[in-house]
């Protein structure tokens, strides 16, 4: 839970309903730096009547929203889309200002929240019902998509631009209205975003912001006029949030916690494969569900691709994310920071090799500005080898800047070890064998694979999930099935027919 504290006068991050700001509350939560561990704003965290009143403000803008005519939702997402480009610089600093990440990585992060929004703008032909004439004589059958009504999204702190704009853009041009409650941690986004979503003649009330914790989660959750429910975080709470959600009548998607695994064969590339675990695996500080957690080194590589893969560790620059220099920045709190040093500990303990050990090192130097970073959540990159199954390393999703090694024998225990894990977020395979990556695409048990591509996040016409732990319901997050998560079928049939010829027919219809 975040810990609650006053807030003063100024510096408090608060919610927008109706096109209102908001920053009255009886909870505040703090905004840190993660760079220098400076509280640097206060976030309003909303009770349940909070949550209530921007869920009814939602509500009522439902219907003039889901009778706007498709050419003006599309023509206020092209006008939205133009101004996250020309705003695209201010975004990524904040993102790097509140999350840590460095900035060139949060710029990474806008280009792929862009593409959502070019693919909700295509919407009207997304949007196509189908027709069949002469069912029966004189009887004709439509369908149409339909919206749901008021929409809400519960979005994790490590992707606080992105996310969020993978829900809303296909949300809104279905039709539905929406209620976010974005990461306390990083909150400051959300307020760029819905008001630049007003300058592109958004009308109020049809994007709305509530701040806060499990309050504010549990009320949408619970809540009888919200429709449906996106969420992005960790298995546990997406559990929770899909029993809840579903117990209480709603659709939900809920995109839990990953434990990705890069598969390099004997024949790889050793240098690109080791460049691959090392930025797919230390990016972010690790803080991605997509990120490389696991490099299974198959084989007589072992011993190679580890110390290829130190030798680049090593040499990363761990810094403040607006200085350019830096590869990595920070953790998002300090407690996030010392669980993630307690799994390298673990890992120690439990008998595997500690190969870098990142709670050692120089201290992180100031950035470019000079700022003292000697409080910030920084964790240098740890690699660690001979890792087992069943060490606590390789059983939780550590989610910092850890990449785990370990070694097999074939290919087969390999893709064995990929199957069994418990998440299917993402795996990926280093080859030159286009068989062997063949039949690893075919058989290996996650949502979404790479071949020689260590993150294979689907680009914006394509859907984003996992299998098994790492996703519940039956949607995925963005694209082609998102828009099936946003609408509802209705089926029209329909018949004019002549009064002469009209009877009394009590069977059951029969199409003739």
């Amino acid at each position: 839970m975040t810990s609650t504290v006053p807030a003063p006068p100024a510096g408090v991050v608060g919610h927008v309903v109706g096109g209102r700001p908001v920053r009255e509350a009886e909870r505040f939560g703090p905004v840190h730096d993660p760079a220098t561990g400076h509280v640097t704003a206060h976030v309003a965290l909303a009770s349940v009547d909070d949550v209530d009143r921007a869920v009814a403000v939602a509500l009522a803008a439902f219907p003039g929203w889901a009778s706007t005519g498709l050419s003006r939702r599309v023509e206020i997402l092209f006008a939205f889309h133009e101004l996250l480009r020309s705003h695209r610089d201010e975004i990524a600093h904040l993102v790097s200002a509140e999350h840590g990440k460095v900035v060139s990585d949060a710029e990474g992060e806008v280009s792929r929240a862009l593409e959502n929004v070019e693919f909700a703008a295509g919407i009207p032909h997304l949007l196509k019902g189908g027709f069949s004439q002469q069912v029966a004589t004189g009887v004709d059958v439509h369908e149409v998509k339909q919206p749901l009504g008021v929409m809400a999204g519960i979005t994790p702190f490590n992707f606080p631009a992105m996310v969020p704009l993978w829900m809303i853009p296909t949300a809104i041009a279905c039709g539905n209205t929406f209620v976010l409650k974005p990461s306390e941690r990083d909150p400051s986004v959300s307020l760029l975003l819905v008001r630049l979503l007003a300058q592109a003649g958004l009308p109020d009330g049809v994007v709305n912001v509530v701040q806060g914790d499990r309050v504010a989660v549990d009320r949408l959750l619970e809540h009888p006029d919200v429709a449906a429910v996106s969420f992005v975080g960790s298995t546990p709470v997406a559990r929770h949030v899909y029993e809840t959600g579903t117990r209480h009548g709603k659709r939900v998607q809920a995109l839990g916690g990953a434990k990705n695994h890069l598969v390099v064969l004997p024949d790889a590339e050793l240098d690109a494969a080791a460049d691959a675990a090392v930025s797919a695996g230390y990016g972010s500080a690790g803080e991605r569900c997509m990120a490389i957690s696991v490099v299974v080194a198959v084989g007589e590589i072992g011993d190679r691709l580890v110390e290829a893969i130190r030798t680049r560790v090593e040499g990363l620059v761990v810094g403040p994310g607006n200085d350019p220099t830096s590869q990595m920045g920070p953790l998002i709190t300090a407690e996030h920071r010392d669980r993630v040093a307690a799994r390298v500990q673990s890992a120690l303990e439990e008998g595997a090799s500690l190969v870098v050990d990142g709670r050692a090192g120089p201290p992180v130097a100031p950035g470019a500005d000079g700022v003292d970073v000697s409080g910030g959540f920084f964790l240098r990159p740890s690699l660690v080898d001979h890792v087992l199954p069943e060490h606590t390393v390789y059983r939780e999703e550590v989610f910092g800047p850890v990449l785990s090694v370990v070694r097999v024998r074939t290919f087969d225990d390999a893709l064995r070890l990929v199957n069994e894990n418990p998440y299917g977020n993402g795996a990926a395979i280093f080859t030159r064998d286009g068989g062997a990556a063949r039949r690893f695409e075919v058989e290996a048990q996650a949502g979404m694979i790479g071949i020689n591509v260590p993150i294979p996040v689907p680009v914006g016409y394509y859907s984003f999930g996992g299998w098994k732990g790492s996703l519940f319901g039956d949607s995925h997050i963005y694209g082609p099935e998102a828009i099936h998560f946003s609408t509802r079928t209705k089926v029209v049939t329909s018949r004019w027919p002549d009064p002469a010829t009209s009877t009394i027919d009590l069977g059951f219809p029969r199409n003739r």
